[in-house]
């Protein structure tokens, strides 16, 4: 195995309570693709930031190789004090760093460089912080929830450029497609403990449930153990007499070691309470179009939904989405065209930017309405602790302010006002935000089960794959198309994903900062870099070739023991030989694309 470029051991850390970490370990070597799975509360972010040394551990170590670079992106990235987008990429750099590759990515990302930073959307911001991570071209990059608040094209592209890169990564995220194509390890943190699995994260959930499994059988192993100690506590002849200390010790153990044994977090279990079922005619929309000042969201569209249809409104940031699904529910009118509600339609809301939820209330007012403990639950009363702990709420959580909650819980806690609340049309506005994967699984089965109609927007792949029965994909200019299927069925029909919109990239927004020249202008190709251009692709495969031999000799299982001198200078000429093949790889592709724009 190759010498680790980052190591966690045994790493501790407690926040009053139980351990969130407990004796955690973590690898990243060169070339690694690691995805980083837990629930939510479990300290996946806890553990990125103490691998990033942005947190100090109560006991443990971390170990980084010598001059091996990490960057890490947060989930909440901060711009403040930079005056543009370029400035804040730009100051992520080091020393020998491509200055060029900062504009190109935030160009490929749909940013012009020149953006206040104050003014930016969060995902603006989210893509401008990926430009700052990616442009230093680290040998390790730490990504916490890298797709939150990026549309699909963003997604993709982050996918594709991932993929391209030498870096090893490690990565959290809830959206499983992305998790699949990278990941080729698993690293799952469960009550306070690392598990490693050398497969992708396909194979994750199936090992996990293996896992969990053998845990139950051994749980159970030792309460019929602890049972047959107790029973010849009671009657065994020698226990009465002797008083056996070596089997009393012995039993003592067992009962510690019971009450030790962290069960694994519960499941959410969650059920929407239906209401009368409604007409076949749910909404019918003809012809209807809707433009803000010159800005045309909606042109001329035409859909009808009837009852139980899972419909997925689809496309970039910008497109009409969410104008479209407020004018479908009665939020919007249009300046054109008709929306017919059906009979009987009653609808649940869950809302992307929670903005449902009030800071100030706690979490039992919020789904009460205040000066209750109980709620109706599909017409049946329910204590609301009772109903709180199906949603993962511990009965401590429930006078707690909305304003403690994490991301996850206040997704939870939605899910269960709008669960809870008597519908047939169920309208979820990025329900998978900060949503752990299991409690994903659970949303997805109660969308199955539900006798309803459900409008969804998401920009998860994976999601919509499981749920959705139909698409309506924003094509651009305002116009929307009806497609049979989920996700990859549309991509099938259509023969294309989602692109992101043709303006995005356009114009820079006004700014007090210096313009942003084009890269072309920036610089021309001097005739140090034509040389390299042609000597470069012979030095990258003469190391390609250095580096497979210095492979096959460390594979020798007996040099160590042999040569311990001639082991440590293969490997140190290993480690160098890969520096440098990265470099020149680096090199040749900056100076190619130059050469490309340049049209040289």
């Amino acid at each position: 195995m190759a010498a680790p470029l980052l190591q966690l051991r045994d790493i501790r850390l407690t926040f009053g309570g139980a351990p969130l970490l407990d004796g955690a370990e973590l690898i990243v070597t060169a070339g690694d693709r690691v995805a980083l799975v837990g629930r939510n509360g479990s300290g996946k972010s806890t553990l990125l930031k103490i691998a990033a040394s942005l947190v100090e551990s109560d006991h443990g170590e971390r170990f980084a190789a010598s001059g091996a670079t990490i960057r890490y992106l947060p989930q909440e990235p901060d711009l403040s004090g930079y005056a543009t987008t370029l400035a804040y990429v730009q100051d992520g750099l080091e020393d020998g760093d491509q200055d060029h590759r900062a504009l190109y990515l935030l160009n490929e990302l749909w940013l012009t460089g020149a953006e206040n930073p104050a003014n930016l959307s969060g995902g603006e911001q989210r893509r401008a912080a990926l430009a700052r991570v990616l442009a230093p071209q680290p040998d390790i990059l730490l990504l916490d929830e890298p797709t939150n608040h990026l549309d699909l094209p963003a997604i993709e592209w982050l996918e594709s450029e991932l993929a391209s890169m030498r870096s090893a990564l490690l990565l959290i995220s809830h959206d499983r497609r992305f998790l699949e194509k990278l990941s080729r390890a698993v690293v799952w943190l469960d009550r306070g403990r690392t598990r490693r699995m050398e497969r992708g994260f396909g194979e994750f959930e199936a090992w996990r449930d293996e896992v969990l499994a053998e845990e139950e059988l051994e749980r159970h192993k030792l309460d019929r153990q602890i049972a047959r100690e107790e029973d010849w506590m009671r009657y065994g002849v020698t226990a009465r007499r002797k008083r056996n200390q070596g089997r009393l010790g012995r039993l003592n153990d067992l009962r510690q070691q019971r009450r030790d044994a962290r069960r694994a977090t519960g499941t959410v279990e969650m059920t929407a309470a239906e209401a009368q079922g409604s007409g076949t005619r749910v909404i019918e929309v003809t012809g209807v179009s809707k433009s803000f000042g010159e800005n045309h969201v909606v042109c001329d569209v035409s859909t009808r939904i009837v009852r139980g249809d899972r419909v997925a409104i689809v496309g970039p940031n910008g497109a009409g989405k969410t104008t479209l699904l407020n004018l479908m529910t009665g939020r919007l009118q249009p300046d054109s065209g008709t929306i017919v509600m059906g009979a009987n339609v009653q609808l649940a809301w869950l809302d992307q930017q929670r903005a449902l939820l009030d800071d100030d209330m706690s979490v039992s007012d919020t789904l009460t309405g205040g000066g209750s403990d109980t709620l109706a639950v599909g017409g049946v009363t329910r204590h609301v602790a009772g109903y709180l702990k199906e949603f993962l709420f511990a009965p401590e959580q429930i006078r707690q302010k909305v304003r403690q909650l994490s991301g996850g819980e206040r997704g939870r806690l939605l899910l269960a006002r709008a669960f809870a609340r008597p519908s047939n049309l169920l309208v979820l506005d990025e329900p998978t935000n900060d949503l752990d994967l299991e409690t994903l699984d659970v949303l997805q089965e109660a969308l199955a089960a539900y006798d309803g109609t459900v409008l969804i927007v998401s920009h998860d792949r994976d999601f919509l794959d499981r749920v959705a029965t139909s698409i309506l994909m924003a094509e651009g200019g305002g116009r929307f198309t009806d497609y049979a299927g989920g996700y990859t069925d549309m991509v099938n029909q259509r023969g294309a994903g989602v692109t992101a919109k043709a303006v995005a990239k356009q114009t820079a927004p006004k700014t007090d900062a210096a313009p942003v020249q084009p890269r072309a202008q920036q610089r021309k190709l001097s005739f140090k870099d034509k040389h390299a251009l042609e000597i470069l692709p012979a030095k990258i495969s003469g190391l390609e070739t250095e580096m497979a031999a210095l492979e096959a000799k460390l594979a020798d299982a007996s040099l160590y023991t042999r040569d311990p001198k001639g082991y440590a200078a293969a490997s140190t000429r290993l480690d160098a030989a890969r520096a440098e093949h990265e470099a020149a790889e680096h090199q040749w592709l900056e100076l190619e694309m130059l050469r490309e724009e340049l049209g040289a």
